[in-house]
């Protein structure tokens, strides 16, 4: 009995440790790229005009016009990237149907010599894809799977895809211009913020992914810090050309 209790212990804790996250990207590379994207592209943009000795009303009115175009154009991006790379993925899944339903045993003789390349033994092979086999469309997804390493009931989403994109963008990008918002006529809060929001948003980004909190956070405060430090230089060279 005891042993029975130990096994359902240690089956109980492996379930509950032994489960996946999303890693098919629908809503988590879009929403990351466009927190970030927007942080880092809105930051350069206000610091690159600032940096021409421009009026704050002119340094505002960019960062909400960045915010604007920025969101809008990753929406239409990723909603566009992915509803194609959707398209694709249907369009093999018709092909491979077709196969199936023109060349049944070609096809079951393929998927054994699958699983019989992975060192299952060549009857049990054949046997295990007889029966798979008996469903076509168990079939087709097992052959989306080995074939084209999708899964047909979980494609990523372009409108989850487009709407993730778009909010995080704004958010991130709505950082910069914020202080301004608030009052602020000086550049520095808003560099402050933007820099804070680098470094949260890569921590956060390291717990999903399992990576160092602070190295991700640093990363992130680097990159987005030398991109804002480049386009503040370009923007007093410039200014001062154009002056």
């Amino acid at each position: 009995m005891a042993i029975i209790e130990t096994e359902a212990t240690l089956h109980e804790a492996h379930r509950d440790n032994h489960t996946h996250r999303d890693v098919n990207g629908g809503w988590l590379r879009p929403a990351v790229f466009g927190a970030m994207d927007g942080l880092v592209s809105n930051l350069a943009l206000m610091t690159g005009v600032a940096g021409g000795s421009v009026a704050h009303q002119t340094i505002v009115i960019t960062g909400l016009a960045g915010l604007a175009a920025g969101a809008f154009s990753m929406a239409a991006g990723e909603y566009t990237s992915v509803a194609s790379q959707r398209e694709l993925v249907q369009a093999e899944l018709d092909v491979e149907r077709r196969e199936l339903r023109k060349h049944p045993k070609d096809e079951e003789k393929e998927l054994a010599a699958l699983y019989a390349s992975r060192g299952v033994e060549p009857d049990l092979a054949r046997e295990v894809a007889r029966q798979l086999s008996k469903d076509p469309e168990q079939a087709l997804e097992i052959h989306a799977r080995e074939e084209l390493g999708i899964d047909p009931g979980d494609l990523p989403s372009p409108t989850v895809a487009a709407v993730s994109s778009f909010g995080a963008f704004a958010l991130g990008a709505l950082l910069p211009v914020l202080p301004y918002l608030l009052g602020a006529t000086a550049l520095w809060p808003a560099v402050l913020l933007a820099l804070a929001g680098l470094f949260a948003c890569g921590a956060v980004v390291a717990k999903v992914t399992a990576r160092s909190w602070w190295f991700s956070g640093l990363r992130q405060l680097a990159l987005g810090g030398a991109a804002a430090g480049v386009t503040y230089v370009l923007g007093a060279l410039f200014g001062t050309a154009v002056g």
